[in-house]
């Protein structure tokens, strides 16, 4: 017989148990391969396995078209941040502005570079400190800057926050997702082992090719070792008129 193993997918787990019960549900009264009990408790799992599964796979269709879009207004905020600063420090380079004013921003007035913006966590800290900076300047009487202006620049900003936002809470719903589907799928793979088994166990004493076929019937996985040879119809067939022309040989009492 080839070998046999257990579905390593959550889709492909659901489609085993479907298998099993659909298949133990139409079967004639006369061919109990799967016990009762065993399949109420299989058909009491499947439905909330199946509905955390379904949603575990819309939350992935939703994190991969949600993360392009994410992934663009994160750029698009870092680019305006950035540029607004490295404006800023032209000017205070001209003695437009004077270089103690980028105190209102957080920036050393000695330096000249952009600070780090490469995470998310930098970009809400900078955004922030950057539009403020440049209202309590304006306040003062400053001129705004252009190129970015101020207020391009929170637009992007604004965008970017919200995004966050909605960007951690759907992780975290995730994340929640993923720690209920963990064990339901240990449970899955224990309940479908167990219910290959008796399957298995019921057709136990047919030829070869139709045990594989019935078991098949049951969601049953097959796959054969390298070089090994396929079972077939002809297969049982050969195997049979073997069988059959052996003498049966019986035996006396006494002997």
């Amino acid at each position: 017989m080839p070998y046999r193993r257990l579905p390593n997918t959550d889709l492909a787990r659901l489609h085993a148990l479907q298998n099993a019960i659909q298949r133990a549900q139409g079967a004639d009264y006369t061919e109990q391969v799967i016990p009762y009990k065993v399949l109420a408790d299989a058909q009491r799992f499947l439905v909330p396995f199946e509905n955390v599964v379904m949603q575990s796979k819309d939350n992935y269709k939703t994190s991969v078209n949600a993360n392009k879009q994410y992934r663009h207004i994160v750029q698009n905020a870092r680019m305006y941040v950035s540029h607004f600063i490295q404006v800023l420090n032209l000017a205070v380079i001209r003695g437009e502005i004077k270089k103690e004013q980028k105190l209102l921003y957080g920036l050393d007035p000695h330096q000249h570079v952009v600070p780090d913006l490469s995470t998310e966590e930098y970009l809400l800290e900078w955004g922030k400190k950057i539009i403020e900076g440049e209202q309590k300047r304006m306040a003062n009487g400053g001129f705004p800057i252009y190129n970015p202006a101020i207020n391009k620049v929170k637009v992007h900003y604004d965008i970017f926050c919200e995004h966050q936002r909605q960007h951690t809470f759907h992780v975290q719903n995730s994340e929640r997702v993923h720690d209920n589907l963990e064990p339901m799928r240990a449970e899955a793979d224990k309940m479908i082992l167990n219910l290959w088994n008796l399957v298995e166990d019921f057709y136990k004493d047919e030829l070869p090719y139709a045990r594989m076929m019935k078991c098949q019937l049951y969601g049953v996985i097959y796959y054969y070792r390298k070089g090994e040879q396929k079972l077939t119809a002809e297969g049982d067939r050969k195997l049979k008129m073997i069988r059959d022309s052996q003498p049966t040989i019986q035996w006396s009492e006494g002997e």
